[in-house]
């Protein structure tokens, strides 16, 4: 089966990226979110999985069929001077190969911190990558592209996850 994963730069966090990219500018027009979600949904009809900003998920659920939104929630997080604190981060999935009697179950949310390595803004720890696989259910002779590839994550816990690794994350104590 052939996955995506997308973790492109938020709406209005563009900016963060523009010494990173040529193109990193082109996330602030909301059209190109639009474009991304018709193009996983073309290019990926098995699965795929989008991180998202919670506040943008009013515009980009209503473009989205059939999809199950997901929690990060970050058990450390940057403190804002807001009274409600930013202490989640959505992810829209869509498909993912089919078992109901897989054990161990796959929550729909997961509590972990972010990670502590230093690197591309955004981001995720390993343990988050090692989720994205397991809600896709991700499997060896699959291909999972990473369209938003960063810091490499995802390729080191795709790796790890065919190994057969654990789900103990190395970025946290």
């Amino acid at each position: 089966m052939k996955f995506a994963y997308a973790d492109p730069p938020y709406l209005g966090n563009a900016k963060k990226y523009k010494d990173l990219h040529p193109q990193a500018l082109d996330w602030d027009v909301l059209q190109t979110h639009l474009d991304l979600i018709k193009r996983l949904d073309e290019d990926y009809p098995e699965g795929w999985a989008l991180s998202c900003n919670p506040k943008d998920l009013s515009w980009l659920l209503p473009v989205c069929t059939d999809v199950r939104v997901c929690c990060w929630a970050k058990t450390f997080h940057q403190i804002r001077p807001t009274t409600v604190q930013f202490a989640w981060e959505a992810v829209i999935l869509k498909g993912g190969r089919k078992d109901n009697k897989r054990k161990p179950m796959v929550r729909d949310w997961l509590a972990c911190a972010r990670t502590n390595k230093r690197g591309c803004p955004g981001a995720k720890p390993l343990l988050f990558n090692r989720w994205i696989l397991d809600l896709l259910n991700f499997q060896k002779d699959d291909v999972l592209d990473d369209l938003f590839p960063g810091s490499g994550g995802m390729a080191m816990a795709e790796v790890e996850h065919l190994k057969g690794k654990g789900n103990e994350d190395e970025d946290h104590p």
